[in-house]
C-alpha cells in the first residue's frame, strides 16, 4: 500500500466484526421478553392451581344406630282390609263416602237400586196377609165342624134312649151315629186345614225375611271401623259380586283399619337366623325421613319366596303415627337391644374419614366455596357407618373433604371432583 493510501483508509467509518444489525437486535430482545413473560404465567398457574377433593356431607344420625345387627326394606301394610262390595247385582245409586273418609263397622257407605226387590217384598208381605186370612177361614170352618160334631152327638144320644123305649128303629140309631162319625170327620179335617194354613203363614214370612235379606244386600256397610282407601265405582256403575261381567264392578270401596298397620319386610334368608320374636326394631319412612319409630317383630313367615331369596318378617309398631299410611316405603333395622329414649334423638354425624388431626387436634376441613375451613371436633360413638360429633359447629348438609391429604390445611383452595 503506498503512502498517499493509508490516510483514504483512515478516513474510512469502521464497524466492529461481531455487531448485528438493529433489526437483528430488536427481534432478539422480543424473543427475550416473551420468554420471561411466559414463565412468569405458568409459575403463577402453578401457584393458584387448586387440588381436588373427594367430598361428603355432615349427616343426621341417631344414637339407636350403635345397637344395629341387619337392615331389611318392605312396605307398610295393613293386616285388616278387605275389598267392599255387595252380595246383590244392581245399579248404583248412592255413595255417601271418598277417599280417607273414617267409616263405623256397619256404617252404610253405598245402596244399590233395590225398586225389584222392594215390589218382591210388597208381594210377600201381600202373601202373608192371605196367608193369615186362610188361617181364619179354617179357624172359622173348624167351629163350624165342631158345632156340627156336637148336634150329630147329641142326635145320637137320643137315638140310643129312644130305641131303647122302643121308638125308633135301628136303623135310625146307626144313621145317628153315621152323622157323628162324619161330623167327627170334619172336625179333623178343619183341624187340618188350620195346620195347612198355619204353614201357609210360614212360608210367606219365610218369603218376606228372603226380600228383606234381599232388601238388606243392597245396601253396602262398613265391615269393621277404618278408612277408606279407593273408591272403586261411581254412581251409576253396576255391581256384582263376580266382576267378570262386561263393564261390572266388583269392589265398591276398598277400606282398612288404620290401627292394624304393620310393615313387611323382606330378610335375606341368609340372615333370617338372627331374626327372632320380639326382637327390638327401628322403623323409618322414606316419606317420613326425619322421623323414627319403635317396633318389634310380631311374625316370621314360615316360608322362603325362592325368586328373592328373602323371608318376609312382620313388624309391628309400638305406636302408630297418623301420618303412617299404608303402602309406603319403609326401611327396618333390627336391633341387639331396646334402645332408650334419647336414642331416638337426632345427632350430628359425619363419616369418619372426614376427621384428620392438625395441630395436635382433631377437624373437619369444610368446604367453604372454594376454599378449605378447619374446624374442630370431638368424635363421639360410632353410629354404623358414621361418626357423631359432639363439639363444633357443623350442620347437617355442609360438605367436608373425605380423606384428606396431609399438605391440605384450612385456607388451601380446592376444587371437588365430578362438580
Amino acid at each position: 500500500m503506498t503512502d498517499e493510501a493509508r490516510p483514504r483508509l483512515a478516513a474510512l467509518p469502521r464497524t466492529p466484526a461481531l455487531a448485528l444489525p438493529p433489526r437483528r437486535r430488536r427481534r432478539r430482545w422480543l424473543w427475550l421478553a416473551a420468554g420471561v413473560v411466559l414463565a412468569l404465567l405458568v409459575a403463577a398457574g402453578v401457584a393458584t392451581r387448586k387440588a381436588e377433593v373427594q367430598a361428603s356431607s355432615v349427616m343426621t344420625a341417631y344414637p339407636s344406630a350403635q345397637y344395629a345387627q341387619l337392615t331389611a326394606s318392605g312396605y307398610v301394610v295393613a293386616q285388616r282390609r278387605a275389598a267392599v262390595s255387595s252380595k246383590g247385582t244392581g245399579r248404583l245409586i248412592e255413595l255417601k263416602v271418598r277417599e280417607g273418609s273414617p267409616v263405623k263397622s256397619g256404617e252404610l257407605i253405598g245402596r244399590l237400586d233395590a225398586s225389584d226387590v222392594d215390589a218382591a217384598l210388597v208381594a210377600a208381605q201381600a202373601g202373608l196377609r192371605q196367608a193369615r186370612a186362610g188361617v181364619g177361614q179354617a179357624e172359622a170352618a173348624l167351629r163350624q165342624a165342631q158345632v156340627e160334631l156336637g148336634n150329630a152327638e147329641a142326635e145320637l144320644q137320643r137315638s140310643l134312649g129312644l130305641v131303647q123305649q122302643g121308638f125308633v128303629s135301628a136303623q135310625a140309631v146307626d144313621a145317628a151315629r153315621r152323622r157323628a162319625d162324619a161330623a167327627r170327620a170334619g172336625v179333623a179335617s178343619a183341624q187340618a186345614g188350620i195346620a195347612s194354613a198355619q204353614g201357609g203363614v210360614a212360608a210367606a214370612q219365610a218369603q218376606i225375611q228372603v226380600q228383606q235379606v234381599n232388601r238388606a244386600n243392597t245396601e253396602i256397610r262398613a265391615p269393621f271401623d277404618g278408612v277408606v282407601l279407593v273408591k272403586n265405582a261411581n254412581v251409576g256403575d253396576m255391581i256384582t259380586p263376580f266382576s267378570s261381567a262386561a263393564g261390572a264392578q266388583g269392589a265398591v270401596v276398598t277400606m282398612a283399619d288404620m290401627g292394624t298397620l304393620e310393615v313387611e319386610a323382606d330378610v335375606s334368608e341368609s340372615n333370617v337366623g338372627k331374626v327372632r320374636i320380639d326382637m327390638p326394631v327401628e322403623i323409618s319412612l322414606d316419606a317420613l325421613p326425619d322421623a323414627r319409630f319403635r317396633g318389634s317383630v310380631t311374625r316370621i313367615v314360615p316360608t322362603v319366596d325362592r325368586a328373592k331369596a328373602t323371608v318376609m318378617t312382620k313388624v309391628r309398631f309400638e305406636q302408630i303415627d297418623p301420618r303412617v299410611l299404608p303402602e309406603m316405603s319403609a326401611k327396618v333395622v333390627f336391633l341387639s337391644q331396646r334402645p332408650g329414649e334419647g336414642d331416638f334423638k337426632p345427632v350430628v354425624a359425619v363419616n369418619p374419614k372426614t376427621v384428620v388431626e392438625r395441630d395436635g387436634r382433631k377437624v373437619v376441613l369444610r368446604i367453604d366455596g372454594d376454599t378449605l375451613l378447619a374446624v374442630p371436633v370431638s368424635p363421639g360413638r360410632t353410629l354404623g357407618d358414621a361418626l357423631e360429633i359432639t363439639g363444633g359447629t357443623l350442620k347437617p348438609g355442609e360438605r367436608l373433604v373425605l380423606s384428606p391429604a396431609d399438605k391440605l390445611v384450612g385456607g388451601a383452595r380446592v376444587t371437588v371432583a365430578g362438580k
